[in-house]
């Protein structure tokens, strides 16, 4: 993800912050490749033919991101961290809603169009990797940000370590000690 100058992206991610309405305009124009790229990189792992689109990711993300004024914004590392995190939660809850159709639950609304069109296997190994986060985060908090991170940021060692404000070393022991745990998680409850 380094397509776009940090300090550039540090100085409006902080205007923005401070309430200035141009800056997110330079803001959305600067990064809206690589949000694209990150979503793109999430809707490859649904199955072909769907119709959930990448654009309707990208701008869900877009209008959580504003509501996110509270956010101090660190640095360029840490937005697509956050951006991150929106994508994941936005995925899940289409996924929860998918869920609960079919199984005759009134779904709640969701701003997704397409939530109904998610694929049932697809929509159940996110919910069980997202159940198994929340299980890591409660035993390593941090082991569970690598993963969110690298999994669904596609942050890499450096950037997490900027993020995490640790070291790069200590962002690969944390990913490998979190890939074995979540293996053994996810191939249990199989």
């Amino acid at each position: 993800m380094a397509e776009t100058p940090p300090g550039e992206v540090t100085q409006l991610l902080q205007a923005w912050s401070g309430g200035d309405g141009a800056a997110l305009e330079q803001l959305t124009a600067l990064v809206h490749d690589e949000l694209r790229r990150l979503a793109a990189r999430y809707m490859r792992r649904e199955r072909p033919g769907h119709t959930l689109q990448t654009s309707a990711l990208i701008n869900e993300a877009y209008l959580r991101l504003v509501d996110a004024r509270h956010v101090q914004w660190q640095n360029r590392a840490h937005f697509f961290a956050v951006s991150a995190q929106v994508m994941r939660r936005i995925l899940i809850d289409v996924a929860r809603s998918r869920q609960n159709l079919k199984r005759g639950g009134g779904a709640r609304p969701i701003s997704l169009d397409e939530a109904l069109a998610a694929s049932p296997e697809r929509s159940a190994d996110l919910l069980a990797l997202d159940e198994a986060l929340e299980r890591l985060a409660v035993l390593s908090p941090r082991q569970s940000q690598v993963v969110e991170l690298r999994y669904f940021g596609g942050l890499t060692e450096d950037e997490m370590a900027e993020v995490l404000h640790v070291s790069p070393r200590t962002v690969r022991h944390d990913w490998g000690l979190a890939r074995a745990w979540l293996y053994r998680e996810l191939t249990r409850e199989t």
